[in-house]
């Protein structure tokens, strides 16, 4: 073998995939040969390596001056074969980069249970040597218009860190119209460096300001009463670099999402207390949610599955960890605490409360089983969305209505509640009914437990966003409301991506 195939063999015998692409192609070269094509993609894998801080990465880990410095000292056919196998080291790192993101979400967090899909390297190998090298690196990254939104809004923020942020804090805890002085001032001024605001002298909060205070808390998940309480102040102060920390963060959650979403799916964002229907990129249904609360054990996890049918009149069986944590103890007290719910054995059989001493059991062998039969009461209300999942996650009605007024609505033990459940049902049956509507209230009435199969069934994507960008409008941010996305910006941080990387 020459050289060149003898180095090419040799360097990529560390690496399976990539020793089996160099074996089947003849060992020849695909980067260093001779040629404008062989240069073309020399330039084309260059520029995007240095490019990379414009996606949230880390340059560092691609190291193009090392790779420029080993082309140029290049001379013999075995320097070039060690150099081919580089680049192509250093290619299929950046794509799978770019494309799946460079963490692992389980490893970040044990909430965030989403399988990240590893494009084929042999693919991306494959796509090289056929394709135009530039639109080939172009075409790596996500190709979602949400991932384009959140890629030019971090380099906005970027320019704006390097110019100041957005000046002064206003301090204080609470400023509303009719209110003046130098706070007012500090107000007026940070809402006109964030854009909420037009060029204004006014000392005053008035209805220019009080607008402003709107829109801004439109923006930011808050209630839009114009009035900068506690909670808006605290969101208007917070730095460039925070929300820089959201957007770099919801553009690694970006690439670690299926490209293909599907043409019609639903979307749950956790911090945004919202779920929605999504045809062909428009929202045609949404409605507030209530998610699990910010406790070890109740926070909602983030996955995607598939919904296959909802379930009409549903029995609440309640999970064991409800059951054992929560309604023992109280049994313990009392054999007929919460009357409302039926305790069966192993059999399926009827419990008879009176006949069981609860104290001598435990969390370890507790015996029963737990349900709530269908009614206005079930802690599931009267319909729950079903796409079976290992973390038995789904959607589902409350009783509890209430908490859908909230400002911040983590309440629940880890499923999703629905503020509009009836409408969401209805939107999903009119794909298969011509009378959505009488169809799902003609089962409910009869009260009995009852499936209905979607005939089509349609993906659903759980995620965590604390910042998105709008088509039309501004960024919008919410809270890290479990904590997540600071340990995957510490993560980031660790894997050497670097805040300040590209400046305007």
């Amino acid at each position: 073998m020459p050289a060149f195939g003898q180095a090419v063999a040799e360097y990529a015998s560390d690496d399976r995939e990539l020793a089996r692409f160099y074996r089947e192609n003849g060992f020849g070269a695909v980067w260093t040969g001779e040629g404008e094509e062989f240069r073309q993609r020399r330039q084309a894998l260059i520029s995007a390596l240095q490019g990379a801080a414009t996606h949230g990465l880390p340059v560092a880990r691609y190291d193009a001056d090392g790779l420029i410095a080993q082309m140029r000292a290049a001379k013999t056919p075995r320097d070039r074969g060690m150099l081919d196998v580089a680049l192509s080291k250093a290619y299929l790192r950046y794509a799978r980069d770019v494309q799946s993101g460079i963490l692992k979400p389980s490893n970040i967090d044990e909430g965030m249970v989403r399988t990240v899909k590893y494009r084929d390297r042999a693919e991306n190998m494959a796509d090289l040597i056929n394709g135009d090298p530039a639109k080939v690196m172009q075409k790596l990254p996500p190709q979602s218009h949400e991932y384009i939104r959140l890629r030019k809004e971090m380099l906005r923020l970027q320019g704006l860190m390097a110019h100041g942020g957005w000046g002064e804090t206003v301090p204080g805890k609470k400023l509303e119209p009719g209110d003046r002085g130098a706070s007012v001032v500090k107000l007026r001024n940070r809402l006109m460096r964030m854009g909420y605001l037009g060029r204004s002298a006014t000392m005053v909060y008035d209805k220019q300001i009080e607008s402003a205070v709107q829109m801004f808390q439109a923006d930011h998940g808050l209630s839009t009463d114009g009035v900068a309480g506690d909670s808006t102040l605290s969101e208007i102060n917070v730095p460039v670099e925070q929300r820089l920390h959201s957007v770099m963060v919801a553009m690694e959650r970006e690439r670690w999402l299926p490209q293909d979403r599907g043409a019609r799916h639903v979307l749950v964002n956790l911090t945004d207390f919202t779920a929605k229907i999504i045809d062909d990129g428009k929202v045609t249904f949404e409605t507030r949610s209530v998610v699990g609360m910010n406790q070890h054990d109740r926070r909602s996890p983030e996955f995607s599955d598939t919904m296959e049918h909802m379930i009409v009149n549903p029995t609440w069986n309640v999970p064991r960890s409800i059951a054992v944590k929560e309604y023992l103890p109280m049994l313990q007290k009392d054999p007929n605490a919460v009357s409302h719910l039926r305790l069966t054995d192993a059999r399926g059989q009827l419990v008879n409360r009176g006949e069981v001493d609860f104290t001598q059991f435990d969390k370890g062998n507790f015996p029963f089983d737990i349900k709530q039969p269908p009614s206005n009461r079930n802690a599931l209300g009267l319909v729950k969305f079903m796409f079976p999942n290992p973390q038995n996650v789904y959607l589902h009605d409350t009783p509890a209505k209430s908490l859908f007024s909230r400002e911040t609505r983590a309440y629940s033990h880890g499923c999703i509640r629905l503020q509009k459940p009836f409408e969401f049902a209805y939107a999903l049956l009119a794909r298969q009914t011509d009378d959505p509507e009488g169809t799902f209230h003609d089962v409910l009435k009869t009260g009995r437990e009852t499936k209905i199969d979607l005939v089509q069934n349609i993906p659903v994507h759980i995620i965590y966003r604390t910042a998105t960008v709008p088509a039309k409008g501004k960024a919008h941010y919410r809270r890290d409301v479990y904590g997540r996305d600071g340990k995957i910006w510490n993560a980031l941080e660790q894997a050497g991506v670097a805040l300040d990387a590209v400046r305007g």
